[in-house]
């Protein structure tokens, strides 16, 4: 089933706009505008709108696409928290404005967080063991140790794991275990272990590094490291996500790789698209995935 996922109704967070490569977003209390290279069309709301509303305004350094700084006005703190509540899932993130753009948070991955809690609730392995690679701040990683799961939760940069944890402890959870690794050689290891988990969730970038600098290209990568969640998802009981942020990366390839890969055990499966709609009704998307499990939901 193909389809097209956006956020529910979250009192902490709108996009409140985007066009002409930016999107101006609310997170709590706060305003914030930065570059977004999707948003090719015209901004619904008139600049003026935009300068009043944005209390934050990321502008990317000359010279570097990547890094750049934020513009601050009177009363913008650079850490806040918001609140996200799922039905009777609650969590608690800290935000932070950081030089990549980012905040701490994507929240188009609130459809997937949803899929993630309720699926690890049907499992029906007594506190399933799950997997959340490529893992940032942790969103998915609480969405599944609030559904009971034994979560392990690996990211490369230790940095990033701290925030996680720091999220972990606002959302009145414990136990996660943090795992600061290269995701392919932990793969491979578990592996070689013969270690299996019921639920594995990857969010990989383009392009990344490890703590000791390996690389990581998803068109180079992305092929064996499905292989390698084929040997570590259990044959019974399980579900498996991945969601990509590449563009020109269509969900046909995550379909192809995943029904190549895992064969029959693809079942109640979907694919599609993520995006955030703004006050103009534009759709402005944010990612492939494709999901699947043991469990129909």
């Amino acid at each position: 089933m193909y389809s097209f996922l956006t956020t529910g109704n979250w009192a902490d967070y709108e996009l409140v706009d985007s066009g002409n490569f930016e999107k101006l977003e609310r997170f709590g209390d706060y305003y914030l505008a930065r570059p977004e290279p999707q948003a090719i069309w015209d901004k619904h709301l008139p600049e003026q709108e935009w300068q009043r509303l944005a209390q934050a305004t990321f502008a990317r350094d000359k010279g570097n696409a990547e890094k750049g700084q934020w513009k601050l006005k009177k009363g913008m703190p650079e850490q806040w928290y918001i609140n996200y509540q799922y039905n009777d899932l609650k969590l608690r993130f800290r935000l932070g404005l950081s030089s990549f753009k980012h905040v701490g948070l994507f929240p188009e991955q609130d459809s997937n967080w949803q899929y993630i809690y309720d699926t690890t609730k049907k499992l029906k392995t007594p506190q399933p063991k799950v997997l959340n690679m490529f893992a940032y701040t942790g969103a998915a990683s609480l969405a599944a140790k609030a559904a009971g799961a034994d979560i392990t939760h690996l990211d490369s940069v230790k940095q990033v794991n701290y925030w996680a944890r720091d999220n972990m402890e606002a959302s009145n959870l414990d136990n996660v275990r943090w795992i600061v690794e290269d995701a392919m050689k932990y793969a491979r290891r578990e592996v070689k272990r013969g270690n299996t988990y019921n639920g594995i969730i990857l969010d990989p970038p383009s392009y990344g590094r490890g703590p000791n600098g390996e690389k990581w290209q998803l068109e180079n990568e992305l092929n064996e490291m499905i292989k390698l969640c084929r040997e570590m998802l259990d044959g019974t009981d399980y579900f498996l996500l991945i969601n990509l942020y590449s563009i020109g990366f269509s969900a046909m390839i995550l379909d192809n790789l995943m029904r190549d890969t895992f064969g029959a055990q693809v079942q109640n499966e979907e694919l599609g698209e993520l995006y955030l709609h703004d006050s103009g009704n534009r759709r402005l998307p944010l990612g492939t995935f494709f999901r699947f499990s043991s469990v129909g939901r």
